[in-house]
C-alpha cells in the first residue's frame, strides 16, 4: 500500500534562522538610556614599582610602595620615597622617607606634561586632577618658585600661598626674591602676584609692587622695554632706552627705541635682526638724534641733527653655491660717534673712517667660465669729510683660457701653457663732502668709465730648476668726459674745460720674470747627543723681472701760453687726464727689479718628553729684500732697497712686522736727490730714509683654549673700529646680550700650561715710524697701546684699555672697567678718568632676561666739546 503524501503547513526557510532575534529591548521607543553609566575608577593604566617592596592592602583599598618609588599615569609621573595610592578615595601621597641617621631623602618630583615640581609632600586626584604639594620647588623658564602650600587646580592653574620666586639658582638660600602672600601661576604663560615685597639677603626693602604680572613663554614675545633715567647739567632730566620690542615672527624682529631730555633733545633707534637658517642672516639699525645744547637765547645755543645707518647681511655657503650676496654697511654723519648724546660703542669716536659695500655675485658654470660682480662701495673720512663713492662698480671676467693645451696629461712647455682672459670693469664713481650727501649736486661730478683688460701669459722651465713666467698685457679704456686746455689771455690764465662724449685710449705693456727656489738645511745634531737645537732650515726664493713700459706720447697734445716774465712758453697734456682710470703715461720705462725673500726655521727638542719628533719654531716668517734699474732712465736708475719682515716670538703670541727703506742716492744742499752715490759723497754706502717696526702681543690664561667673540667685539667691529679692544670696550650694561652665559661648562678643563683659578688676558700693540727722507732724523709717531683684564676673585674682575704716546709724552684715550658678579645680579662700572671724553656709567641689575628691566644705572656724559 502506498503511503499518502500530504503537505506540511509549517513553510519553514534556513534563511530565517540567520535573521538576528529582535530583543523587546532592542524594541523600545528608547534607543539610548538616559543614565549615563557610571565611571570607571581610573580612565587609564596605572604602573608603578619600588625598591624595597609593593604591598597592597584589601581592606583599607590602598597600595604602598616604599623606596625609590615610582608611579605613572597617563601624563603624570610621580617619584618618591613612598608612595600610597588610596583607591576607594582615587587619590595618591607622596612624601620623603627617613634614613638610619634620621635625615630625609628622597624628595617627591611630581611632573605633569613638562611641568615639574619638587615638593616635600604631595596630594593628588586623579579624578579631578588636583593637587596639595607642600614647600614646593618649582622653575618656569630663568624663574624658580617656591612655596609652604601650593593648590593645583589642573595642569593649567597652580594657585600658591606665601610664595616667593627669584632667578637665583639656590632656591634654598637666594640672594633676592620676591615675598607675595598670593601667587597665581599659569606654567609657560604668566605669573600673577598681589602684595609684592623685595627681599635682598633675607632683609625685606621699601621696594614694592601692589600688584604684579610676569609673563612666561619660551618663545619670543612683543613687549614694552622699560627705559633708564637720570639727569644731565646741559640738557636737564632724560629718559633713555626706551621703547617696544616686536617679535615680528621666528625670522625677523624689530626694536624700537628712544631718548627724550627735558631741553628738546631727542634721539630714535630701530634694530632688528633677521636670519633664515641655511640661507641668510643679518641685521640693520637706523639711529637719528636732534641735538639741541643749552638754552635758546644763550650765546652758545646750539642745535644739529646727526644720523647713522648701518647694515650687515651674509648668506651661507650652502644657500647656493653659484651667487652670493652680503652687505657690510656703516655710513651716516661724520660727527656722529663724536656727537651722539647715546651711543653704545663708547670708544667709537676714535674711528676716523667709516665704510660700507654691498655686493652681488654669480657665477656662470661652463667651459669657459664667466664670473660678474655688481658692487656699491662707500668711504668716509670722519675728519675732512670727504665721501668717495661708488654706485655701482660691475665687474665681469671671463676663466683662464688654454687654447693649446693638450687633450689629455698635464701641460708642459711655453706652448701649452699659454693662457689669456678677459676682464671689464665699469664704475660710476662720486666725490662729494657730507654737506651734499644724499643731496642733488653729489652727481655733478660723478665719474664714470669702462676698462677692457686681457692679460696673456705664460710660464715653463728652464734647466729644470728656474721658471719663467712672461705675459702681455692690453689695456682698452672708454671714457665719457675728456679735458680741453688753453690758454685765454683775458683771463691771463689757463683754462680747462669738460667736453662731453665717447672717447678711448689703448695701452699695452710686457713683463717676465725668472725664479727659483733654494733650501738649506743646518744640521747640530751628533750622534750620542740630544742638542736642544737640532737643525736650522732656510728657504730662499731669488727672482729677477723685467717690465716694459711703452710711451703713449700720441694721446698728448701741445698748447702755448704766457709765462710770468711774458715768453711763449709750451705745455703738455693729455685730454684723459684726470679719468676714473687715469691717463696713458707719456713716459717710456724698461726696467730690471730684483728680489729675494727668507723663510727661516728651526727644530728644536720638544719640552714635553712623550713627544716623538722635534718642535718646529719659526725665526723670520718672511725676511724680503726688493729693489729695480730703469734702463731708460739717464739719472738716478736704481731705486732704493726695501726691506721687509715678519716674525713670530713666544709660541706665536707676538707678532713682529718691520720694514725700512735705503737709498743709495745723496742728498744736495736743498735736501734734493742728485745722481751721486751717498758713499762718494762721504755717507755710508746706503741712506736710511725711514723704517717702522709694529709689535702685537696677546697673551691670557685660556690663551690655549677656544677664544670667544662677544657682542662687544663685534659692536666695535659694526661701527668700523679694531677687533681688540685697545681702543676700549663697547659696553651697554643694561643689554644683556653683551654678556656670554657665564655657567662653567662641564667638560671645561684647565690648560695644561697654566691651571690658577685667577682669569687673565692682556694685550699689547707698539708702533714706531722713523723718516729721514730729507734729513729730518725724527721719530715721526712712537706710540704704545695696552689692555687687559684680571679676574681677583672668581666674581670680582678689573680691567683697564690705555696707551702712552712717547712722541707727544702724553696717555692716549683711557677707560678703565670693574665687574662684579652678584650671582643672580651684575654691577660694572666704567671710567674714562681724564680727556675730553670724561665719564663714567654705573649699572646694576637682574641678569636674567625676564627680570632685566629690574635694575639701575647712573652716568656721567662727556662734555660735547665740538
Amino acid at each position: 500500500m502506498k503511503p499518502t503524501k500530504t503537505e506540511d503547513t509549517l513553510d519553514i526557510n534556513l534563511k530565517d534562522f540567520e535573521k538576528p532575534v529582535i530583543s523587546e529591548k532592542g524594541q523600545d521607543s528608547t534607543l539610548q538610556d538616559s543614565v549615563k553609566p557610571k565611571k570607571e575608577l581610573l580612565e587609564g593604566i596605572v604602573s608603578y614599582k619600588a625598591k624595597d617592596y609593593t604591598s597592597f592592602n584589601r581592606k583599607e583599598q590602598k597600595l604602598y610602595l616604599y623606596n625609590n618609588a615610582e608611579v605613572y599615569y597617563q601624563d603624570m609621573e610621580l617619584k618618591a620615597g613612598i608612595i600610597v595610592i588610596d583607591y576607594n578615595k582615587n587619590e595618591v601621597y607622596a612624601g620623603r622617607i627617613k634614613d638610619s641617621l634620621g635625615e630625609y631623602s628622597q624628595h617627591p618630583t611630581f611632573k605633569q606634561g613638562d611641568n615639574l615640581v619638587e615638593p616635600d609632600s604631595i596630594r593628588f586626584n586623579f579624578d579631578t586632577e588636583r593637587a596639595l604639594i607642600f614647600n614646593s620647588k618649582s622653575q618656569q623658564g630663568d624663574i624658580n618658585i617656591y612655596a609652604p602650600i601650593t593648590k593645583k587646580e589642573n595642569d593649567s592653574v597652580i594657585f600658591l600661598y606665601k610664595g616667593r620666586f627669584t632667578t637665583s639658582k639656590n632656591i634654598e638660600n637666594p640672594e633676592y626674591y620676591f615675598q607675595a602672600n598670593k601667587i597665581k601661576l599659569v606654567p609657560k604663560k604668566k605669573i600673577v602676584v598681589g602684595a609684592t615685597n623685595m627681599v635682598i639677603a633675607d632683609v625685606p626693602t621699601p621696594i614694592g609692587l601692589p600688584f604684579g604680572f610676569f609673563p612666561l613663554t619660551d618663545k619670543q614675545t612683543s613687549g614694552v622695554i622699560i627705559p633708564s633715567f637720570g639727569e644731565e647739567n646741559s640738557r636737564g632730566y632724560f629718559l633713555q632706552n626706551g621703547g617696544y620690542y616686536f617679535a615680528i615672527n621666528d625670522y625677523v624682529n624689530l626694536a624700537v627705541l628712544g631718548d627724550y631730555y627735558t631741553n628738546g633733545s631727542y634721539g630714535l633707534r630701530f634694530e632688528s635682526n633677521y636670519a633664515n637658517r641655511y640661507r641668510y642672516n643679518g641685521n640693520v639699525g637706523f639711529r637719528y638724534e636732534n641735538i639741541i645744547r643749552n638754552e635758546r637765547g644763550f650765546p652758545n645755543y646750539s642745535k644739529s641733527t646727526i644720523y647713522n645707518i648701518r647694515w650687515s647681511h651674509s648668506q651661507d655657503a650652502k644657500a647656493n653655491p653659484n651667487s652670493r650676496f652680503s652687505a657690510s654697511v656703516n655710513l651716516g654723519s661724520s660727527n656722529y660717534y663724536q656727537a651722539s648724546i647715546n651711543q653704545v660703542n663708547a670708544p667709537s669716536f676714535l674711528n676716523n673712517s667709516l665704510s660700507s659695500s654691498v655686493s652681488y655675485s654669480r657665477t656662470f658654470q661652463g667651459e669657459p667660465q664667466v664670473n660678474l660682480s655688481v658692487a656699491a662701495t662707500h668711504s668716509q673720512n670722519t675728519n675732512t669729510e670727504d665721501i668717495n663713492m661708488t654706485l655701482p662698480t660691475i665687474q665681469a671676467s671671463v676663466s683662464r683660457i688654454f687654447p693649446f693645451e693638450p687633450k689629455s696629461g698635464i701641460k708642459k712647455g711655453i706652448i701649452q701653457n699659454i693662457n689669456f682672459q678677459y676682464n671689464i670693469r665699469a664704475e660710476n664713481r662720486i666725490l662729494t663732502t657730507d654737506s651734499l650727501f644724499f643731496k642733488k649736486e653729489m652727481w655733478d661730478d660723478a665719474e664714470n668709465g669702462i676698462k677692457h683688460s686681457i692679460p696673456l701669459s705664460t710660464n715653463f722651465k728652464i734647466l729644470k730648476y728656474l721658471s719663467l713666467t712672461a705675459g702681455t698685457s692690453y689695456d682698452e679704456v672708454w671714457t665719457f668726459e675728456t679735458v680741453n686746455k688753453y690758454y685765454d689771455p683775458e683771463l691771463e690764465d689757463i683754462v680747462t674745460e669738460p667736453v662731453r662724449g665717447f672717447d678711448s685710449y689703448r695701452t699695452y705693456n710686457f713683463s717676465s720674470s725668472l725664479g727659483t727656489t733654494l733650501y738649506g738645511m743646518f744640521n747640530f745634531e751628533k750622534e750620542g747627543q740630544d742638542k736642544k737645537i737640532k737643525a736650522i732650515r732656510h728657504v730662499m726664493r731669488p727672482s729677477v723681472s723685467y717690465s716694459l713700459n711703452p710711451a703713449f706720447d700720441n694721446f698728448y697734445e701741445t698748447y702755448e701760453y704766457i709765462d710770468a716774465d711774458g715768453q711763449t712758453t709750451y705745455d703738455e697734456y693729455t685730454r684723459f687726464e684726470g679719468g676714473l682710470y687715469g691717463a696713458p703715461s707719456k713716459n717710456f720705462s724698461s726696467s730690471l727689479g730684483f728680489s729675494v725673500s727668507n723663510n727661516i726655521e728651526a727644530k728644536v727638542r720638544d719640552r714635553d718628553s712623550t713627544a716623538t719628533e722635534a718642535k718646529k719654531i719659526k725665526i723670520l716668517d718672511n725676511l724680503n729684500f726688493s729693489t729695480s734699474y730703469d734702463l731708460a732712465k739717464d739719472t738716478l736708475k736704481w731705486s732704493p732697497v726695501r726691506i721687509s719682515g715678519s716674525t713670530q716670538l713666544l709660541k706665536n703670541q707676538m707678532t713682529i712686522n718691520f720694514g725700512a727703506t735705503l737709498n743709495p742716492y745723496a742728498l744736495d744742499n736743498n735736501n734734493r736727490l742728485i745722481n751721486t752715490w751717498n758713499i762718494d759723497n762721504g755717507g755710508s754706502l746706503f741712506r736710511l730714509t725711514n723704517a717702522n717696526i709694529n709689535l702685537s702681543y696677546a697673551l691670557s690664561s685660556d690663551t690655549f683654549d677656544k677664544s670667544k667673540s662677544d657682542r662687544s667685539t663685534q659692536e666695535n667691529l659694526r661701527s668700523g673700529g679694531r677687533a681688540d679692544d685697545l681702543f676700549g670696550r663697547a659696553q651697554d650694561f643694561a643689554d644683556q646680550t653683551y654678556y656670554d652665559d657665564d655657567e662653567e661648562s662641564e667638560d671645561a678643563k684647565p690648560s695644561e700650561l697654566y691651571n690658577y683659578k685667577i682669569p687673565w688676558s692682556i694685550r699689547f700693540a707698539y708702533a714706531v715710524n722713523y723718516i729721514n727722507t730729507a734729513r729730518q732724523d725724527e721719530i715721526s709717531s712712537h706710540s704704545l697701546m695696552f689692555s687687559g683684564d684680571i679676574e681677583l676673585s672668581p666674581r670680582w674682575s678689573v680691567g683697564a684699555s690705555s696707551g702712552y704716546d712717547f712722541k707727544s709724552n702724553g696717555f692716549t684715550y683711557t677707560q678703565l672697567r670693574f665687574e662684579r658678579d652678584l650671582l643672580s645680579w651684575r654691577m660694572n662700572f666704567s671710567w674714562v678718568p681724564f680727556s675730553s671724553r670724561s665719564s663714567w656709567y654705573f649699572f646694576i641689575g637682574i641678569k636674567s632676561s625676564v627680570l632685566k628691566d629690574i635694575k639701575y644705572d647712573k652716568r656721567r656724559r662727556p662734555d660735547q666739546q665740538l
